[in-house]
């Protein structure tokens, strides 16, 4: 504090955005492909047509469990969408003596249903759900953990923020200045560019990922408030009463009209469907708003006698706390938007991404020009620097061999979904013994060049490979499928630009007396 206010919180915006930058920039990266998580489920299936006609779908899904699992204890159903690549089915079976209470894994009940409304035969993968699930519960540790670590690292993502404001007082003036080949300069003005280019949207995405952590955060409110936490789930996920199993069978009642009457009564499309007791006379069939077609991700639900068709219940209106907790969660996801809005988050998460990188850079940029000697750094300044590789031109490069893993694996192979993620793991590590054998001037060209050439690459294979590359979408008018792949051409040349850039650039040597005994006049400070 003896140098001032604004100096300290410049310490304090460096140290924040630093120790925590790395698993940042990966969550941050991670988050920002999840808005196009349904996209990537579709592109990581092609053998999956398009879904034309959801009532098909549904229709097979029932006829699938009527079959499969005809006294199941539960089904659960994902009601489809046009951009979904089909419906998810899990079920739950009756509890045999001695398992009273105790709740049945899932790892052999769920199947899925494609368009045509049969089981799918599709490869094994999890898509774009990876890396939904990777940027709060990471991977290869226990979940409770991995999210406190996103959580924390999310705390110092805020504090970065808000002393980056203050720090930089003429921040909103420097947005209009980039000054391109002036070094420090430059990377701070790209810096500053990508953060106030969507400042709000920084925040808000920050502030609301530790809302949907809050409860495991900060669970003081819910332990003074709520002794007994079935009350606290009564509260906040309200459900229709339990009804026993009779032992009397019955049909079940036609699901495709029971979901558009409730999709009528609670004002936009379903998402989910639970079938209690199904093939028996207590049958109900609950469902929940998608949040794909409301803000609040606390959507409400309804409930339906199986049989009959009767609505029996309906959610009552959440309370204040509830649907601002659910507003906040649903502004975090943007499922509510359109495709509009969803290019809108990805921008913006890719300026997130910007952001960051550019701060972790920045660090190494900023000192180099102070070592006594830049061709000799010290270890903690190699440390710092090696990292920046492996994470910001390492992860993004990882998440690529993810891609072609999907498309590479035989579609037969055991655990192939699991396989995957093991390959995405598996090259992240080799990309950082790179970055440790290499030079960093040139890890950063070799690995964004490589990054470059992969993310062209896929597109031009499933137009050799697939029935589904990129001029069959195009003619179809499938833009989701065809979107992910001028994406990834976007992004490809976006990679093969950077690299172009960095293979360029010269840094100028400082021009003192101590520099020039150390360094010839014509050799340039090491990268």
């Amino acid at each position: 504090m003896s140098k001032g206010f604004r100096q300290s919180q410049s310490t304090l915006h460096t140290w924040s955005g630093l120790l925590l930058g790395w698993l940042l920039f990966a969550v941050f990266v991670a988050g920002t492909s999840a808005y196009w998580r349904e996209a990537l489920n579709r592109w990581a299936r092609p053998e999956l047509s398009r879904i034309d006609d959801r009532d098909r779908v549904v229709e097979g899904a029932v006829a699938f469990l009527s079959r499969k699992a005809p006294d199941a204890q539960s089904w659960f159903i994902t009601v489809p969408t046009t951009q979904s690549a089909g419906a998810d089915l899990f079920w739950v079976p009756q509890a045999k003596p001695g398992e009273e209470g105790r709740r049945r894994g899932r790892r052999d009940t769920r199947a899925f249903i494609g368009s045509d409304g049969q089981e799918g035969t599709a490869r094994e993968t999890r898509g774009g759900d990876f890396f939904y699930r990777f940027h709060f519960d990471l991977h290869y540790m226990p979940v409770f953990w991995a999210r406190w670590i996103v959580g924390i690292a999310a705390m110092f993502m805020l504090v970065a923020i808000f002393t980056g404001i203050v720090t930089h007082k003429k921040i909103f003036r420097d947005f209009f200045t980039l000054r391109r080949g002036k070094g420090q300069r430059s990377w701070l003005d790209g810096h500053n560019a990508t953060a106030v280019l969507a400042l709000p949207f920084h925040l808000m995405i920050t502030y609301t990922g530790l809302v949907t952590l809050i409860a495991m955060l900060m669970p003081w409110a819910i332990v003074a408030n709520y002794s007994d936490e079935s009350k606290l789930y009564a509260a906040v996920f309200p459900e229709a009463p339990a009804v026993e199993r009779t032992g009397r069978p019955a049909p079940l009642t036609d699901l495709v009209s029971v979901i558009r009457d409730a999709e009528r009564r609670m004002g936009g499309t379903a998402g989910y469907v639970t079938v209690l007791n199904p093939g028996d006379a207590a049958a109900r069939i609950s469902l929940t708003r998608s949040g794909t077609s409301m803000l609040s991700a606390r959507s409400p639900s309804i409930a339906y006698d199986g049989v009959t068709g009767r609505m029996l219940w309906q959610a009552p209106p959440p309370g204040g706390a509830v649907e601002t907790q659910g507003v906040m969660v649903g502004l975090h996801a943007g499922r509510f938007g359109d495709y509009p809005m969803r290019w809108l988050y990805f921008l913006c998460g890719i300026a997130g991404s910007l952001m960051v990188a550019s701060g972790l850079v920045l660090w190494t940029v900023k000192r180099r020009e102070r070592l006594p000697n830049p061709a000799r750094p010290p270890f903690g300044f190699r440390v710092v620097e090696r990292l920046n590789i492996g994470f910001v031109a390492g992860f993004p490069l990882a998440m690529t061999i993810y891609l072609w893993a999907n498309r590479l694996l035989p579609t037969s192979l055991a655990a192939r979904a699991d396989a995957e993620i093991n390959a995405m793991f598996a090259g992240w590590a080799a990309i950082f013994l790179y970055s440790l054998a290499r030079r960093p001037a040139r890890a950063w060209v070799e690995l964004l060049a490589l990054q470059a050439a992969l993310l062209i690459a896929l597109p031009l294979y499933n137009i050799v490979a697939l029935r589904t590359g990129l001029f069959a979408t195009i003619g179809s008018g499938d833009w989701a499928l065809a979107g992910a792949d001028l994406t990834f051409l976007a992004l490809g040349a976006g990679f093969g630009f950077a690299a172009w850039r960095v293979h360029r650039y010269r840094p100028k040597a400082r021009r003192t007396a101590r520099n020039a005994a150390i360094l010839p006049s014509n050799l340039a400070p090491a990268e």
